[in-house]
């Protein structure tokens, strides 16, 4: 079995789309998933399961079963992870506060003309760098200030996104650890 954490795009945000976390856990659980862990309420999950593909579909389609809404889901496995705050290169420039930082998930990888329109795009003083299917991204004035949100990101890519902030994302790495 492999450690995967699966990320949950728009739940728990300003009453939409509501799910408990312990049911969201308990539904994992229904799918066959072992060591299932939630981590806050926006939809965090790390679990254990045998690397099958579609994972992310087999995970939207019981949502839309038990809650009749979509929510998209995206998964990394734990390399993945680890491989993604390992590479972040923002922690190399000058004067980042870590707290600013986070982590944009891309489903899939973007076509390269879909990167290229990015590279004009400057929304100082935010900053991003693309790298695969991840987006690093330092928001200095808060992501709720960004206009490098999760709605830009997806309609420049062609791919679903969702955002994490730094601190998340290492704690999501130290439960894939726990569970490993």
């Amino acid at each position: 079995m492999e450690t995967f954490i699966s990320i949950l795009r728009g739940i728990n945000v300003s009453g939409q789309k509501k799910i408990i976390m312990l049911d969201l856990k308990a539904l994992y659980e229904d799918l066959g998933f072992h060591n299932v862990k939630t981590y806050i309420q926006s939809g965090n999950v790390v679990f254990k399961s045998v690397n099958e593909k579609n994972l992310n579909k087999k995970i939207e389609t019981k949502i839309f079963e038990k809650y009749n809404f979509f929510v998209p889901v995206i998964i990394r496995n734990l390399e993945e992870i680890k491989n993604a705050l390992l590479n972040n290169p923002l922690l190399k420039e000058d004067d980042i506060d870590v707290s600013k930082l986070h982590i944009t998930f891309l489903e899939e990888e973007p076509l390269p003309e879909n990167i290229e329109k990015l590279k004009e795009i400057d929304q100082k003083p935010d900053l991003f760098k693309i790298n695969k299917k991840d987006i690093y991204l330092y928001t200095p004035n808060g992501y709720g200030n960004t206009k490098l949100n999760n709605n830009f990101f997806e309609k420049k890519l062609k791919t679903n996104a969702t955002t994490r902030n730094w601190k998340t994302v290492n704690e999501l790495l130290k439960i894939a650890n726990d569970i490993s």
